[in-house]
């Protein structure tokens, strides 16, 4: 099925089109198909799609998936899908990481100034911005059930063998890019992380809608 493209601002469409020819290893096929197959068999059903992207603080890898996952739901028309993040504990969404997505082409607003700010991330024209802060999982802004859960570290993954409310579970983990924090690489790592998720999220939507 040929795949029409919705629109997005110009950096971030031009980032998802370089990383379309990347080649994703079969280890990590491997990892990702169980998701392709629940996004298959809630769109064959005709059923609405609710993503919660989880991490420990809600801080960094977690709010990246979500960002990009609702971005690329938009661009390949994947209907129907709700993309959120949470924690097992709420922390603030981290600075450099709201610096990446804005290298990336994204219109982020800080639109409350406290210790846990809230933002409102744009990637296009069209739709409505994502709301970002920190929050736990579980929390009233998140689907209390009927959601798919992707575990997005290690820590999490291992503290919440079950996530309540999930009909189904997934660990898709990342490697955090909190250990260059203050170092010469930290841009280049958050960088680096924030393409990963996003090539991998392009796979996973582009295979579940085109089969």
């Amino acid at each position: 099925m040929k795949v029409k493209k919705q629109p997005l601002f110009p950096k971030i469409e031009a980032t998802l089109q370089f990383i379309n020819k990347t080649k994703i290893s079969t280890k990590r096929q491997e990892v990702l198909q169980p998701l392709i197959n629940y996004l298959r068999e809630k769109t064959d059903a005709g059923k609405q799609i609710n993503l919660n992207f989880i991490c420990t603080h809600n801080s960094r890898r977690s709010h990246l998936s979500q960002i990009w996952a609702q971005t690329i739901a938009h661009y390949i028309g994947l209907k129907n899908i709700y993309c959120y993040s949470g924690g097992t504990e709420a922390t603030a969404l981290y600075p450099m990481v709201v610096k990446i997505l804005k290298n990336s082409g994204f219109e982020i607003i800080k639109i409350t100034e406290t210790e846990n700010p809230v933002y409102a991330v744009k990637f296009s024209d069209t739709v409505h911005p994502v709301v970002c802060f920190s929050k736990t999982y579980d929390a009233s802004f998140n689907p209390k059930s009927g959601f798919g859960a992707i575990m997005t570290c290690n820590s999490a993954n291992e503290a919440c063998p079950i996530v309540k409310g999930a009909e189904s579970r997934f660990p898709i983990t990342y490697e955090d890019p909190k250990v260059f924090d203050r170092t010469p690489l930290q841009a280049e790592k958050y960088h680096e992380r924030s393409i990963q998720i996003a090539t991998e999220l392009l796979y996973v939507f582009k295979t579940a809608k085109e089969a």
